[in-house]
């Protein structure tokens, strides 16, 4: 048996973490990226006063799923005005983090037009620039800090774009679990879905080897544990850390496999019907766990050992788990027919990260 496994993020964990800043930056300038509500939740002050001198600008008005249209006028007045900055600190869920990665790589124009080209495959994109990144998560369950991908969407094309770059992954990620006190229970439950799906979808596939397993497994018993717990008490801080730590160990499982069929199914219910993303990623885990099992004797037993259940039973359980937590599993939940649901599955199936799942051979039926 051998395994490849690459990982270069330095990790700093725990209660009071955000006040690491300081000596992570090394008497460096920085660019805070955040979201719009941090003022109001008094996060961005707290920045600030962490941040001090070293603090050269603040983008506050970072959006959910960020799309080009809203992006390429910050990035060329970022690139125009602050190319001397060295890190970029970025403060927030996955958008907040997927915008920083966008920001924090240039070529020698500086032009997003041509970072987009390079996602879009239209000509080749040479990050000849790029900036250190500190990707500071107030959700548990992107595993964004621990990654080297962005998300970045164009509605107007209803395209969906995944940057990725050697220059892309974080150099440190602090996970404070005070910072996700405040987060409301609507996204505590997507981010905490989105954690289990990262972990799952790095178990059924092809990609997967015992180092991304040991992570995997981890992560899917300590969320199967620990997110029913955390959404009926959101202000205890010891359930938000053990919540945390298991979207990063998902995190730094999917780092190395990428994700699979769910994944690329939610990109299609995300741009089709508005659905946020940790419900479009978690809603087809029963289903696709039913096509994942029986295809490769290895991967059913890593899956048992994730779900500590007989795996006949385990599609309806995990059903019943999702839907315990009030989110439907079916298509025709979402208001998705047949038809355009068998359609979805094979558009699916076919895309990068469906690609990377082992039953992606499965032919497709019911939905």
């Amino acid at each position: 048996m051998s395994a490849n496994y690459h990982n270069p993020v330095h990790s700093v964990y725990g209660a009071g973490a955000l006040l690491s800043l300081p000596k992570l930056l090394e008497g460096r300038r920085a660019a805070l990226v955040t979201f719009p509500e941090a003022r109001a939740l008094g996060l961005l002050d707290r920045l600030e006063a962490v941040l001090g001198d070293a603090l050269a600008c603040t983008l506050d008005q970072t959006r959910p799923n960020p799309d080009v249209a809203e992006l390429a006028e910050t990035y060329e007045w970022f690139w125009r005005t602050h190319a001397d900055v060295e890190v970029i600190v970025a403060v927030g869920g996955g958008s907040a983090i997927d915008t920083a990665k966008a920001l924090m790589v240039a070529d020698d124009h500086g032009r997003f037009a041509d970072l987009v080209a390079g996602l879009a495959g239209e000509r080749p994109f040479v990050a000849t620039r790029h900036k250190t990144l500190i990707a500071v998560p107030t959700t548990a369950g992107t595993g964004s800090e621990v990654t080297p991908w962005a998300t970045i969407w164009d509605r107007e094309r209803q395209k969906k774009y995944s940057l990725h770059l050697p220059q892309t992954w974080p150099t440190y990620a602090v996970i404070d679990p005070e910072l996700m006190l405040s987060l409301p229970a609507a996204v505590t439950l997507q981010s905490g879905l989105d954690a289990l799906s990262h972990a799952l979808e790095a178990i059924w596939n092809v990609n997967a080897n015992p180092l991304s397993d040991t992570f995997a497994v981890a992560a899917v018993q300590d969320t199967l544990e620990v997110l029913p717990q955390l959404m009926v008490r959101l202000d205890d801080v010891d359930l938000r850390g053990r919540m945390a730590l298991a979207a990063l160990k998902a995190g730094m499982a999917f780092s190395n496999t990428k994700t699979a069929l769910a994944h690329s199914i939610s990109y299609e219910m995300t741009l089709r019907y508005g659905l946020p993303h940790g419900i479009a990623c978690s809603f087809p885990l029963p289903m696709v766990l039913a096509r994942a099992i029986g295809r490769r004797p290895d991967r059913d037993a890593v899956l048992t050992q994730a779900l500590r259940m007989p795996l006949a039973e385990a599609p309806a359980q995990l059903a019943a788990f999702i839907e315990s937590l009030g989110v439907k599993t079916r298509f025709a939940d979402y208001g998705v027919g047949e038809d355009e649901a068998r359609e979805m599955l094979r558009h699916a199936q076919g895309g990068a990260r469906g690609r990377n799942f082992i039953g992606n051979d499965v032919q497709v039926q019911e939905a």
